[in-house]
């Protein structure tokens, strides 16, 4: 047995898996989005229609399909997020185009480029304390509700405020099943200190795939991604109450609810709608057996029935 199935916000139902060869099928659906008015739409759509875990191979597929959108895909579209390992704090870190200046990436740890790089963007003074007090309640939240893995959270100062990414991944290798949870959370945080209040502009994608390899179940791989959009005006606290801390409660709040949000439309629609389309192909009881539950069912009503009219 060996069945594909991915996931995207864009449809209602399960979209089927395109072939990964270098050729065939999945190289002419390529070819036929690169062809559209809008290449980046193109691209952003077929993204979301095949499997993260694949998503290195599936974008230098279509670099080289359309070369002079390059920076613009690879700016654009969300991939699964690598891990670092800083010597300094000796921590792991994650990866991604936020805390990237040309070849080197800046660990939230230590606040240093590797490999190292002199003129690398910073955060302002200020903006690296909160930076780091929101490491440590991010890290706080990864333990509670994944029980391991990596986050890192990286800012950048804004005219208005400040802006930040959240990252976390979870991944599990077992003999028998393997997967991987990638939480992205860009977020954008308009101050209003006169108002004691902040705008936040929350963008969030998972990036989810499991696959499993039983000898008697056979190969099963399930992958997609999921986005959402929320923006809150939110209070920054009483008076007495650190406007960092304020930041962190209402960031984590929004992460927190939009993360539950995910994960139950991935439970209770994505993978819900896979077990009844399989179950209403292969019925684990025989059909015999099931003909004769529907009789006696049947029987027992007739009875009941015919009892109400004496």
């Amino acid at each position: 047995m060996h069945q594909n199935l991915h996931l995207s916000l864009k449809t209602t139902c399960s979209t089927p898996a395109l072939g990964m060869g270098s050729g065939g099928a999945y190289s002419e659906v390529c070819a036929t989005a690169m062809d559209m008015a809008n290449p980046l739409t193109s691209v952003m759509d077929l993204m979301r229609r095949l499997p993260p875990q694949k998503i290195n191979h599936t974008l230098v597929d279509v670099i080289s399909l359309k070369p002079e959108h390059c920076e613009d895909i690879l700016s654009s579209v969300d991939q699964p997020l690598k891990i670092a390992r800083d010597v300094h704090a000796d921590r792991d870190y994650l990866l991604c185009d936020y805390n990237r200046d040309g070849d080197s990436y800046r660990s939230p740890w230590s606040n240093t480029y590797d490999p190292p790089l002199e003129d690398g963007a910073m955060p302002s003074e200020s903006l690296r304390k909160r930076e780091i007090e929101i490491n440590t309640a991010f890290d706080q939240y990864r333990e509670m509700y994944y029980e391991g893995g990596i986050s890192s959270v990286y800012l950048w100062d804004m005219d208005h405020g400040f802006a930040g990414v959240i990252l976390i991944k979870k991944a599990g290798n077992a003999k028998l099943a393997s997967g991987c949870w990638d939480s992205i959370h860009v977020i954008d945080v308009v101050e209003r200190p006169s108002a004691k209040i902040s705008l936040y502009k929350l963008t969030s994608t998972v990036m989810l795939w499991l696959q499993t390899q039983r000898e008697s179940a056979g190969y099963f791989n399930l992958g997609g991604s999921l986005s959402r959009f929320s923006e809150r005006e939110l209070p920054l606290g009483d008076s007495g109450v650190p406007i960092t801390t304020s930041h962190i409660v209402n960031i984590g709040r929004m992460v927190e609810d939009v993360e539950n949000s995910i994960r139950s439309t991935l439970n209770e629609v994505y993978f819900g709608t896979t077990k009844n389309i399989v179950d209403s192909l292969r019925s684990i009881v025989p059909a015999s057996e099931e003909e004769k539950r529907r009789r006696l069912v049947q029987e027992v009503h007739t009875a009941l029935q015919n009892k109400s009219q004496l």
